[in-house]
């Protein structure tokens, strides 16, 4: 029983006693038979037995709605569910005693990766933001970050659950974004220019499409843009195709879905070939600045790596693209494009995932000059992600595509005839192969 309530009642007797002391007749169980009865009942006692059975009543309301207050779960909307302190009793050393499925699970609801996958991101960000004498602490304001891009918050959002300034949301997240974007792009996303790396990828493309030495796939993805601002002069180039304002995410991904390079410049009204040809990735290969040394021999042909894309793209001798998006070809071309459009959806899937989860890029809410990076920084989590093998969330699923099949430009035509040489022979190799068996 509670010692406050003990004590409170002994003092209570103790007063009675005081002021009447036939009561301890009435309580004592050695007083002989023969008292009288009228020693057996007090004027003072039944006052003072209403006030003690009033303050007990009172104490016992008192301490059972001070209880249900205590125990009261917080909102896990209430901005003390946020606070550096609450934030605090989850990611200190307790939090590894707890059980890491469990554990997870729920920073996974909340910031979009695992527990171990955070620190990490933490402890490569922490001595770039330790530069900018920011006054939250490093593990937090990531966390703030993680948060916005994982649920697709608004600055307003985020404020309100920590109890900060919009400004202040939105400045931390221009800066994590902005050193995810720069500090952490050359080591998460990066040619595979490595023997090992470009072997690996290869031969699992290889397996998924019987089709030699394709290094990558390549894509484009629209993000949706929340508003442009008022001043800004042509704001129709950013209406894309589907009727929505947005700007254009190319990426190139290997056969683990993870992107080896990326490439935000054009806006929604512009086609995937005109955003290709306008990407470094594009410069460098046509400049020769990219050359892969791998080299697999095909009915007498040197096949370099190269990779596939849709019909939206140019054809080129390192970019092959299907003969046909309606399988009208013969049976050698119908084969090739079957195999090509296997090894493409891994790029499919990658955007997929990419958009799956870090849901802000389903509608971008951040100020148009801060959106490249904050879709480059979600490309780099992203790969963080596949790397470390994260679960993989529901897919975002990507619109059907249409376009009309690019022009040929002067500057491009000794590579489209090389491409489309290389098509065909590899076409027909695929075929015999598969007629073989």
């Amino acid at each position: 029983m509670d010692q406050q309530f003990l004590t409170m009642l002994s003092n209570l007797l103790h007063l009675q006693n005081q002021l009447d002391p036939t009561t301890t007749l009435i309580s004592d169980p050695t007083t002989p038979s023969t008292t009288p009865s009228s020693l057996l009942t007090s004027t003072s006692a039944a006052p003072l037995l209403f006030f003690t059975i009033a303050s007990v009543l009172s104490y016992i309301s008192t301490k059972s709605t001070t209880t249900k207050k205590r125990t009261k779960p917080s909102s896990p909307t209430s901005p003390n569910h946020f606070s550096i302190n609450a934030f605090r009793a989850l990611s200190d050393e307790r939090v590894w005693r707890m059980d890491p499925s469990l554990r997870d699970a729920q920073w996974r609801s909340l910031y979009g990766l695992s527990y171990p996958v955070f620190t990490r991101i933490v402890d490569k960000l922490k001595p770039y933001i330790a530069l900018s004498n920011l006054s939250l602490p490093t593990d937090y304001a990531v966390a703030m970050v993680l948060m916005r891009l994982s649920g697709g918050l608004t600055a307003k959002k985020v404020a309100k659950r920590y109890s900060l300034e919009p400004y202040l949301v939105s400045k931390i997240t221009n800066m994590v974004t902005r050193l995810l974007s720069t500090k952490l792009y050359p080591e998460f996303i990066k040619i595979p220019n490595g023997r090992k790396r470009l072997q690996d990828n290869t031969t699992a493309f290889a397996e998924m499409t019987a089709l030699p030495n394709i290094c990558g796939a390549i894509d484009n993805t629209h993000v949706k843009l929340s508003s442009l601002p008022e001043d800004l002069a042509n704001p129709n180039i950013y209406v894309n195709r589907f009727g929505y304002k947005s700007v254009q995410l190319q990426v190139v991904a290997d056969h683990s879905k993870v992107f080896w390079d990326v490439c935000v410049k054009a806006p929604g009204a512009f086609d995937d070939a005109t955003h290709f040809r306008d990407s470094l990735l594009y410069n460098r290969l046509l400049s020769g600045d990219i050359v892969w040394e791998k080299v697999v021999n095909v009915k007498g042909h040197p096949v370099r790596p190269y990779i596939v894309g849709d019909w939206c793209y140019p054809l080129l001798s390192f970019l092959l693209t299907p003969f046909s998006w309606n399988r009208t070809g013969n049976p050698a071309q119908n084969s090739f494009d079957e195999g090509l459009m296997k090894g493409r959806r891994v790029v499919e899937d990658a955007i997929g995932l990419l958009k799956g989860r870090w849901r802000i890029l389903q509608d971008m809410n951040v100020g148009l000059n801060h959106a490249p990076q904050t879709i480059v920084a979600c490309c780099v989590l992203h790969n963080f992600c596949q790397v470390a093998r994260e679960p993989e969330p529901e897919m975002w699923k990507e619109p059907e595509e249409s376009g009309p099949v690019p022009r040929v430009l002067e500057a491009e035509k000794s590579y489209y005839y090389f491409g489309e040489s290389l098509r065909q022979v590899l076409a027909d190799d695929l075929y015999q192969r598969l007629s073989s068996r």
